[in-house]
């Protein structure tokens, strides 16, 4: 099959499209023909050996993942060969192949593409599991998303207005803040502004935002602090900046304030196996209610790009110098 593999650290200039063997069917597991992976700023980091999850060489990046179940594994029970899924890999996913335990693949509804599916495993997952299961948003509090025409920043901004949120969302121009406020924001604030904080200040009569959902970091996640309300709950979800930022602990007490940590690899049981007990269930639930969303139009994964597999470098660029605006979508697929 063919895979983007990593036989050095260094990012997408130095891995190569090469032909590999499928992976090993694995009992408990299922072998997917890929049709749709995401281009992620995670894989970036793998790829350049800088993620929490190192792995090791020679490594196939990608964790998100669309396509067809072509084969199951003994002992895997709850899908059959043709059925549509999404699922989530902690490696892997940039092949035309990949095989994954059955606790982290979910079917796919017919009515959802694959490029739009493939934005769900990760992504989606984490804007649900943060606003939902570790912020508990409540309809009418105020969230604050950063990053929000980035897949990520999308995710959260539409979860966010989907849980009855008022959405301000932070985005670096013109195009991209009209792009947030079609996806649900009811605010839309340039980052590169001086004064964003003020202005989330005026929006909020004073009080700051009730949840703020940080994918940035760095001085972003320091201002954040200053404009976050009394109660409020700060997620810090990645450090797109390059800088990872520390946490000021008398403003977390003189705010009254959580900084709550959210890793979705710890629900899909990354380095643990199996899936955490009681997590299953809530992971089926919450995907389910993620599809229903998008049934009633109020998801709408954005693909900015679709490319094949073999352009996987351009993919990434793209990811790296922030031109998405959604999802960059490479599909393996002759």
């Amino acid at each position: 099959m063919k895979a983007v593999v990593c036989r050095q650290y260094g990012g997408p200039e130095v891995a190569a499209l090469e032909d590999v063997p499928s992976p090993a069917l694995r009992a408990g597991s299922v072998r997917i023909q890929v049709h749709a992976c995401s281009a992620s700023f995670a894989s970036l980091l793998v790829m350049e050996g800088k993620h929490q999850n190192r792995a090791p060489l020679p490594l196939i990046p990608g964790t998100e993942v669309a396509g067809v179940v072509v084969e199951t594994g003994d002992g895997a029970s709850r899908f059959r060969i043709g059925d549509r899924v999404i699922a989530g890999v902690q490696s892997g996913g940039y092949a035309q192949q990949v095989v994954a335990p059955e606790a982290t693949v979910f079917h796919l509804p017919d009515g959802i593409g694959f490029d739009a599916g493939a934005q769900f495993p990760t992504i989606y997952g984490t804007a649900y599991g943060a606003l939902h299961w570790r912020a508990r948003v409540a309809p009418g509090e105020v969230v604050l998303v950063h990053g929000a025409a980035g897949g990520s920043g999308l995710a959260a901004v539409e979860v966010a207005k989907a849980l009855g949120a008022t959405v301000i969302a932070t985005a670096g121009s013109a195009a991209k803040q009209e792009v947030v406020r079609e996806h649900g924001a009811d605010h839309a604030i340039d980052y590169r502004r001086a004064d964003w904080r003020d202005a989330v200040l005026a929006l909020t009569g004073g009080r700051g935002a009730d949840v703020i959902y940080d994918p940035v970091g760095g001085d972003t996640f320091d201002t954040s602090l200053r404009c976050i309300a009394p109660d409020g709950r700060i997620i810090p979800m990645g450090f797109a900046s390059g800088t990872i930022p520390s946490v000021p602990a008398n403003i977390v007490l003189v705010k009254n304030i959580s900084v709550i940590g959210v890793y979705w690899g710890y629900y899909f049981g990354w380095g643990r196996q199996p899936v955490a007990p009681g997590n299953d269930a809530k992971l089926r639930q919450a995907y389910a209610q993620l599809f229903e969303w998008t049934a009633q139009g109020r998801i709408r994964p954005r693909v900015h790009a679709a490319l094949p597999l073999s352009d996987f470098k351009t993919a990434l660029h793209m990811i790296a110098g922030r031109q998405a605006i959604g999802r960059v979508i490479m599909r393996p697929q002759p």
